[in-house]
């Protein structure tokens, strides 16, 4: 299984991006899907995620609000748009898959069960 993001970039503060996560292989709608992001010299933090379904979600407080996190299973893809965006949003973002197959979010590091490689997003003040 393979998970590429797409989408990161330099914008100002209060500006927007969308972040795409693409999976590969046949079993992504049972998968549910995390974004986490890593600030330099920080620890990796939760952001978003959606169960395999769709039907629930969950943000970090920080985020909510300006963030929405959806799926589109035909194309095996999660998105994160991201509104509002500020200063210390800046980070490496990754999103992660569960396959577990749960009917609640995840919203841990230690459960997700692989990851992409990143993306960076700078938002300049």
């Amino acid at each position: 299984v393979q998970l590429v993001e797409s989408g990161g970039g330099l914008v100002q503060a209060g500006g927007s991006l969308r972040l795409s996560c693409t999976v590969s292989g046949s079993l992504f709608s049972s998968y549910g899907m995390g974004w986490f992001r890593q600030a330099h010299g920080k620890e990796r933090e939760f952001v978003a995620a959606i169960t395999w379904s769709g039907g629930r979600t969950s943000y970090a407080d920080s985020v909510k609000g300006r963030f929405t996190i959806s799926r589109d299973n035909a194309k095996n893809t999660v998105y994160l748009q991201m509104n509002s965006l500020k200063p210390e949003d800046t980070a490496v973002y990754y999103c992660a898959a569960d396959f577990r197959r749960t009917p609640v979010v995840v919203t841990t590091v230690s459960e997700y069960d692989y990851w992409g490689q990143g993306t960076q997003v700078t938002v300049s003040s």
